[in-house]
């Protein structure tokens, strides 16, 4: 008995020791969360951001290929912007070739209301010889080349007007004869109008669908050098150029923002009323 009570004494100081130890050290872990309470936990949360974003190697793989995407889209809007120029700048020479047909119409029909008035005034006897027959039809001839060549008469109505058919008739006076060279002037000019009218409006569609598929493309663009919501949440514990993850300044978004500032000078292709546009529907059918 009082050896195994003396096995114990002599025990006592070193389990004391040890407890003592053991509370400096729970002391000095309490003072640290008490004087840092940070410290332990950005360490976990450090952690176990590590241990739930994906490696490294992954996700540079994918930075990669959403670099040669982005890349691809914005070349791919870099022409559909140049495209769109382009056809917008052809709508618009249509549209002025439309308005000019137009006002050339105009006034061939001013000149046609004109000559019927003329026409309805009483003329002047002149001497029905073969010499007048003559002459009127050497005037007949020679009104309908000028014409022609100032393109106001097509091939056919030349042709006709030299074989003295479907209305030409030499014989006429040449106020009737001016009267019958004006009325074909005025329906070349409004088949011509009319013709300018469907190249506008087949234009027109054409730089519609291209200013629309430029914006696409832009916003398309525009998306793709934009990292998404959940990449944005990762990014900041891995900027450090570990990865290779920027800021987006890279080429492709360069691109994509000189893109985006090309197609916002691209306006919406509208369809004023211009002076065709005005009296396109006064053009008799």
């Amino acid at each position: 008995m009082q050896t195994a009570l003396s096995t114990v004494l002599l025990d006592v100081p070193q389990a004391a020791a040890i407890w003592l130890a053991l509370l400096g050290v729970a002391a000095v872990a309490v003072a640290a969360l008490v004087v840092r309470p940070d410290l332990f936990r950005s360490v976990a949360g450090g952690r176990i951001r590590e241990a739930a974003m994906p490696s490294l190697l992954k996700e540079a793989a994918e930075e990669r290929e959403r670099r040669r995407y982005a890349g691809e889209v914005a070349t791919a809007a870099d022409r559909a912007a140049t495209a769109a120029r382009r056809l917008r700048d052809e709508w618009l020479a249509a549209q002025e070739e439309a308005d000019s047909a137009w006002q050339a119409y105009e006034a061939a029909e001013a000149d046609v209301h004109r000559l019927v008035t003329a026409a309805a005034l009483p003329r002047p006897n002149t001497e029905r010889t073969p010499a007048e027959y003559a002459d009127r039809e050497r005037y007949l001839h020679r009104a309908a080349r000028e014409a022609h060549g100032r393109r106001e008469l097509s091939a056919e109505q030349l042709a006709d007007a030299l074989a003295h058919r479907n209305g030409w008739d030499p014989r006429l006076h040449p106020v009737e004869q001016e009267l019958v060279l004006r009325r074909a002037v005025r329906d070349h000019l409004r088949a011509r109008q009319r013709a300018a009218r469907e190249r506008e409006q087949a234009a027109w569609r054409a730089a519609e669908r291209a200013a629309v598929a430029a914006r696409s493309l832009r916003d398309e663009a525009l998306a793709a050098t934009t990292p998404a919501p959940h990449e944005q949440s990762l990014l900041p514990g891995v900027t450090d150029g570990r990865s290779g993850v920027t800021d987006g300044r890279s080429p492709a978004a360069e691109r994509s923002r000189e893109t985006a500032a090309v197609t916002r000078e691209i306006p919406a292709v509208s369809r004023g009323q211009s002076t065709a546009a005005r009296g396109r529907a006064a053009v008799p059918a």
